[in-house]
């Protein structure tokens, strides 16, 4: 009885402590796991993204620089005071009786209303360049979201590719235990050579090594895709809408070549931006050529003064206005250098929008190529790995029964890992190649957008 009881309360502690055990892995946050789909992570880098916070506070600045020229045709209301303390009293004649001409001390206070403007417009040409501004910026940061939305996305493919890399170096690792063990078989029964057996370890050994290289790409695919997007812990990514196997027969058509060019120049926020900073480059002119008008200036003032002591003819209060015509005629050649320079400007601008208008032909033209590229390479590597497979396999058999070498084994094996492999490449390509096509032409964060 005694040792039944010491055996019952063995078996309890031991299960109480893997109970423990198991209680406390699941309440480690660090190895819960976490499946995202791509649009989730797309959701999540555009909230947590660095650059992307940068480019809002920007279009943040911009839109203070609105403010502060609006500002600029609003009038100043100004409080001012001020207290002074003489060394002493003096009198006009020396005497007590004379005329004070400085008294112990004086104070005054008043407000100040003025108002300054220039007859060339300078003021209202710099709200119209602030807002020009402001829309630049949202154009900007719209292109920086469109970028940062790529780059997710190639990570995110990075580490599906990855993860199949891992899946196919597993199945080739179970190929060849498989034929590494039907030589042993064949060798015992006297039908191969020892070399058939030591070449069956030697691939699998290379096999398990592959398997090690691609287990540790997947790791590294997946640290960067958790830096780019911001992520903790461990997670598992899924495709969506059946996305998982694209064949030829689903890539469908492509638009014209010209007709992408068109929505290209169009649809980019950055050719859009590049066309806004252009029109703030003339403005610019505009506001520089504006200092050679004249500065018209108001000025209003209620001041009330004290003095201690006072004299009988001492004006303790006043209202006055003051209007003033401001020209300068020589400033040393200041002007016209900013006018050269705000012309410069402008022809910069010009230039930038011409330049990026030819960039983003080019951009749509090589996307729109690498897509039609990966769509013609789909078909033949689908062929490739079914004869590939079906290659393997009847090698394989005829192996077992005696019809084929070690060497026709290991062809027909590299054949079906390398067709695998391709075909793998080919169809994240594909996905990558069509998004880059989106971008291109401007369409991506919209598409992205319609489908959360």
């Amino acid at each position: 009885m005694k040792r039944i009881f010491i055996v019952s309360v063995f078996f309890f502690m031991l299960f109480h402590h893997a109970f423990a055990e198991v209680a406390s892995d699941s309440s480690d946050p660090a190895i819960v796991r976490t499946e995202y789909t791509l649009e989730d992570l797309y959701a999540i880098a555009l909230e947590r993204s660095e650059r992307v916070g940068i480019a809002r506070q920007n279009l943040s600045i911009a839109e203070r620089g609105k403010e502060k020229a609006v500002s600029s045709l609003l009038p100043r209301a100004t409080a001012f005071g001020d207290y002074t303390r003489y060394s002493e009293e003096k009198k006009a004649s020396g005497d007590e009786g004379g005329f004070t001409i400085q008294p112990e001390s004086s104070s005054s206070w008043g407000m100040r209303l003025d108002q300054s403007i220039s007859l060339g417009g300078r003021e209202l040409t710099n709200l119209r360049i602030s807002k020009e501004a402001i829309e630049s910026s949202r154009y900007d940061l719209y292109t920086i979201r469109e970028d940062y939305v790529l780059t997710v996305a190639a990570s995110f493919y990075d580490v599906l590719s990855a993860s199949k890399a891992v899946d196919i170096s597993k199945a080739n690792v179970q190929r060849l235990t498989k034929y590494r063990d039907d030589a042993t078989t064949r060798l015992k029964v006297g039908e191969v050579t020892k070399t058939a057996v030591l070449r069956a370890e030697a691939e699998l050994s290379g096999a398990q090594s592959d398997l090690i290289r691609a287990e540790n790409v997947l790791s590294l695919a997946k640290a960067v895709l958790a830096r780019i997007v911001g992520l903790q812990g461990d997670f598992d990514l899924r495709e969506t809408n059946g996305a998982g196997d694209i064949t030829a027969s689903s890539t469908g058509g492509l638009e014209q070549l010209s007709a992408l060019k068109d929505e290209a120049i169009r649809e980019r926020s950055d050719l859009k931006s590049a066309r806004l900073q252009e029109l703030i480059a003339k403005d610019q002119v505009k506001y520089a050529k504006g200092s050679y008008w004249p500065t018209l200036s108001f000025e209003g003032v209620y001041l009330q003064r004290e003095e201690e002591p006072s004299s009988s003819f001492f004006n303790d209060e006043s209202t006055y206005g003051i209007l003033r015509l401001e020209f300068p005629f020589f400033e040393g050649g200041l002007r016209k250098a900013e006018v050269g320079e705000a012309q410069a400007r402008k022809m910069q601008a010009r230039l930038s929008h011409d330049d990026l208008r030819k960039t983003v032909a080019i951009d749509v033209e090589t996307a729109y190529l690498e897509l039609k590229t990966q769509i013609g390479t789909l078909k033949s590597l689908e062929d490739q790995l079914k004869f590939a497979r079906e290659n393997y396999d009847a090698v394989s058999k005829q192996f077992t029964f005696g019809l084929a070498t070690s060497i026709d084994v290991i062809d027909a094996n590299t054949l079906l890992l390398e067709s695998e492999r391709q075909l793998i490449r080919a169809q994240y390509g594909y996905k990558l190649a069509l998004l880059k096509l989106q971008r291109a032409t401007g369409t991506l964060l919209k598409t992205v957008n319609s489908k959360q």
